[in-house]
């Protein structure tokens, strides 16, 4: 009897959704449909648009349906992105020693200054010495927002009645004791994507500039874990797209009539002019690559799935990632150490275990991306690339030339970022709130938003097995290596490896003739972020640049 009144309650469905599609009731006609072949590149016979258009239209009513049924912003589909090659076999399960060693009788400095731009090692050892309390710390770093963020616009929300709170709970945990390790009350800010209850969670967009989210971020939550401290909420441009927000654009500490790239264009501008010890930063295509290079800082971004996004907005399921930003590649490892790992609360995240990679530069295999950095060697950034690579070679690197795929539809792989973010602010569309958007222009978030809707699935789906094949060209190219060396964003190794789901390390490598920040780009395995790190650390340790800040933010308090 069930079975046969769900079967009646099917039919009824069906007839009245076919009763409500009609030709007559349809508001486009056999001619829109004929017409919008051309966006596909069709050329489907006429005498067959009759019965289309009488489809389309049920179509039609079952998206309108759809949109009845709210969806949670937590809700992934259910066609999850797996970013593992043919064969791939998940790193062998054994027991971290992750350790970093903490220095012994560091100096207290003079200036308020120079214990923003201290490393969280440094930090560290004076917080467990007690020759600084966290919340004079944070008080230090809160002053700094208050007196240069006006120039940077690197901040939208300061999280003081917060910050203030942790820190004094810091100061009385490390007083009795109870020492949580290196990020014990260390300062810090994330990328505005990212939840924190009792605070605006506005994602760059005046749409949502109120938008309060009652819960907070997985990441949040492990840092508090770790007694760090939360100062602030961090600029991300517009939904994640270049340095534009609803409060104007943010700016590069070191030239600053120039923006400081985006999407994570606040951690990148605050960190390096030290308005927090270190941040977290978001990536889909470029987005802590970038602004670490435009901003002189160190970015991780982790593998695919290696960092839990609950409590993140989604740009796109299958390509975002969170990391750290920081002003030294150990200092991105101790953040991530304190990150990653396996979250019920997003199903992409996996109980691989991070390990630090104990070996010498020299013992590391490396390949560089030869055609993509001579390509660009005539620029201030290629050649300062070229430099690093005789730094690397004096350390006892031997790299070896390799080269990306190229017979691969490059110029359409977006329309993948681009559907997804189309389903996920899909009511910002319907409700026209995406006018409200302070950018309108060709190649804006409110624009591209727009469009999604005219991204066919089967296309889509066709991109995605495209990029199937893309996974495994790349990983027999990667495989035989610890470390690939590349342009920071020139070329296509951002692109690919943000559809690969490769983790990388972006390093500051000198500066131009304008005294603007370059970088170069490490490439590592699956799951295997230990390598670029430990590479970049030795790169670090030979050259400067990572301790160059901007001399206007840097300079001796009077």
């Amino acid at each position: 009897m069930m079975k046969t009144l769900l079967q009646s309650l099917l039919i009824v469905a069906f007839l009245g959704l076919l009763s409500a599609c009609k030709s007559s009731d349809l508001n486009f006609t056999k001619k829109d449909v004929e017409s919008s072949q051309k966006l596909v590149g069709l050329d489907i016979d006429e005498k067959y648009f009759g019965d289309m258009h009488r489809y389309l239209g049920r179509n039609r009513a079952g998206y309108d349906s759809m949109r009845k049924y709210p969806i949670n912003n937590e809700t992934f589909p259910a066609l999850t992105f797996d970013p593992h090659p043919t064969g791939f076999e998940y790193p062998a399960i054994r027991e971290t020693n992750n350790q970093w060693k903490i220095p012994t009788g560091t100096p207290l400095p003079e200036s308020d200054a120079e214990i923003a731009f201290l490393s969280i090692p440094e930090l560290a050892d004076l917080l467990r010495s007690k020759k600084l309390s966290s919340e004079r710390l944070t008080k230090i770093y809160l002053d700094r927002i208050d007196r240069f963020d006006g120039q940077l616009l690197s901040v939208i929300t300061v999280t003081r009645e917060l910050a203030l709170k942790q820190a004094k709970q810091a100061d009385r945990e490390i007083q009795s004791g109870n020492y949580k390790g290196l990020l014990h009350g260390i300062p810090y800010g994330v990328k505005d994507l990212i939840a924190v209850k009792g605070y605006p969670t506005t994602w760059g967009a005046a749409p949502y500039k109120d938008q309060m989210i009652d819960y907070t971020g997985t990441v949040v939550k492990k840092l508090e874990e770790k007694g760090a401290v939360l100062i602030a909420k961090l600029v991300s441009g517009s939904l994640a797209r270049g340095d534009v927000w609803f409060g104007g654009k943010t700016k590069n500490p070191w030239d600053l009539k120039q923006g400081a790239s985006g999407s994570s264009a606040g951690p990148g501008s605050a960190t390096a002019a030290g308005l927090v010890a270190f941040s977290l930063g978001t990536e889909t295509l470029g987005s802590i690559t970038s602004p670490s290079t435009r901003n002189g800082i160190t970015g991780l971004r982790p593998t695919y799935g290696r960092v839990s996004r609950n409590g993140t907005m989604s740009l796109s399921w299958s390509m975002d990632k969170i990391g750290p930003m920081c002003r030294s590649a150990e200092d991105c490892e101790i953040v991530f150490d304190a990150i990653y790992g396996k979250d019920d609360l997003d199903p992409t995240t996996n109980d691989v275990a991070f390990h630090q990679v104990k070996k010498s530069a020299s013992q590391l295999k490396v390949a560089y991306l030869k055609d993509d950095i001579m390509a660009d060697s005539s620029s201030s950034m290629g050649k300062n690339l070229i430099k690093g690579l005789e730094v690397l070679k004096g350390l006892g690197v031997n790299p070896s030339a390799v080269s990306l795929p190229k017979n691969y539809p490059f110029n359409v792989f977006d329309i993948i970022l681009r559907a997804e973010a189309g389903a996920f602010f899909d009511e910002l569309v319907y409700s026209k709130e995406v006018d409200n958007m302070v950018e309108q222009n060709y190649g804006s978030r409110a624009n591209s938003l727009r469009q999604s809707r005219f991204i066919p699935a089967v296309e889509y789906l066709q991109a995605n097995r495209q990029r199937r094949q893309l996974i495994d060209d790349v990983h027999q190219i990667f495989k035989d290596y610890d470390v690939i060396i590349a342009p920071s964003f020139r070329g296509r190794q951002l692109f690919i490896t943000n559809l690969t789901g490769h983790p990388v390390v972006s390093i500051p490598t000198g500066f131009d003739n304008r005294g603007r920040p370059t970088s170069m780009t490490f490439i590592g395995n699956l799951y295997d972020e230990g390598s670029i790190l430990a590479l970049a650390k030795a790169y670090q340790a030979e050259t400067d640049f990572d301790e160059k800040h901007p001399p206007l933010f840097s300079k001796a308090d009077q």
